[in-house]
């Protein structure tokens, strides 16, 4: 994965960023900083001004307030120079249903300023290859499931190899295989240089892709920082091992949490240990015959920071496992 270097410059950049319709204040004064390299997560729950913030920053919805920048320049003003290197899918892809997907993407890229008919075909077949819809015939897009409509929308948004990727939702109908194929694919994007925007709900999905967090709530802005700073150790050791019985009495001493895992077949679980160097306890409990699995310092879980600093709590989070 790419990680933005310090000092990188910023290819998403916003002061004071303010939308309201009527008197609801979709949007509350935010102020991203997204820099060039990043797999920056934009976080929050349903309703929280993701996707208003996202239409603003691709010119779809004019601001009510603020200043925004998008690779350098301002917006909308400089859409017609920003947007030919921005691939963007948001509230869903949108095609044409009576057309095949190869004859959406043909049609969406002829309306670009580098829309050469000569290779079309081949950014074509290359962008539906990408996202795994190369083996799909002609058919129209009214017969595609849901995930292979999210999969024509992201091939859409990679027609013209863009420099920064904005997504909403990106994985919304798809299967836990399908998941998976695109967070690799977006990895992979990345890690070619191009600068990755997610807009999500899903904390699973964030935690698992993104090298830098912003989280939403209630419109505002209440979290931005890089991953590995908001996931930073808590001080106690993690240690995963079939013996938890055995292990807590040898560390009768120390300050230890038990946590047993209903699913292990042979009663084992995690203990987390406060007041012992990791080598000190490893050697400990090796020596008294503990069957350790892992050990290793514990971190913070994305979705305790995100509750923390949110007033509307998990509850309206997705987890990796309540996919649709």
């Amino acid at each position: 994965m790419s990680a933005a270097r310090e000092g990188a410059p910023s290819v998403i950049r916003t002061a004071a960023l303010t939308k309201r319709f009527g008197r609801v204040t979709a949007v509350d004064a935010v102020d991203l900083d997204v820099r060039e390299g990043d797999v920056y997560g934009f976080l929050g729950a349903n309703g929280s001004g993701k996707t208003t913030t996202v239409r603003m920053l691709l010119g779809l919805v004019l601001a009510t307030s603020g200043e925004m920048d998008v690779l350098g320049e301002p917006m909308p003003g400089s859409a017609r120079s920003v947007l030919p290197r921005v691939g963007a899918m948001v509230e869903g892809p949108g095609a044409y249903p009576h057309l095949s997907g190869r004859a959406n993407l043909a049609m969406f890229d002829a309306t670009g300023p580098d829309g050469s008919r000569r290779t079309r075909g081949q950014r074509v077949e290359e962008a539906l290859e990408r996202v795994g819809l190369a083996s799909v015939d002609m058919r129209p897009v009214r017969a595609y499931s849901l995930g292979m409509r999210q999969r024509l929308g992201l091939a859409a948004a990679l027609l013209r190899r863009p420099r920064l990727l904005v997504l909403d939702e990106p994985t919304n109908g798809l299967d836990p295989q399908g998941i998976n194929e695109i967070r690799t694919l977006l990895l992979e994007l990345n890690r070619e240089g191009t600068t990755v925007f997610l807009s999500s709900h899903l904390l699973g999905e964030i935690e698992q892709m993104c090298t830098r967090v912003g989280v939403l709530d209630g419109g505002r802005l209440v979290l931005q920082d890089q991953m590995d700073a908001l996931r930073g150790p808590t001080g106690r050791t993690e240690v995963h091992t079939p013996d938890l019985d055995l292990a807590r009495s040898l560390l009768a001493t120390a300050h230890v949490e038990v946590e047993a895992s209903d699913e292990a077949s042979d009663g084992g679980g995690r203990l987390l240990v406060r007041g012992l160097e990791p080598a000190d306890l490893n050697a400990r409990l090796v020596e008294g015959g503990v069957r350790v699995t892992q050990l290793g310092p514990e971190r913070r879980r994305l979705e305790d920071v995100v509750l923390a600093a949110t007033t509307s709590g998990t509850d309206r989070f997705g987890r990796e496992g309540a996919r649709a």
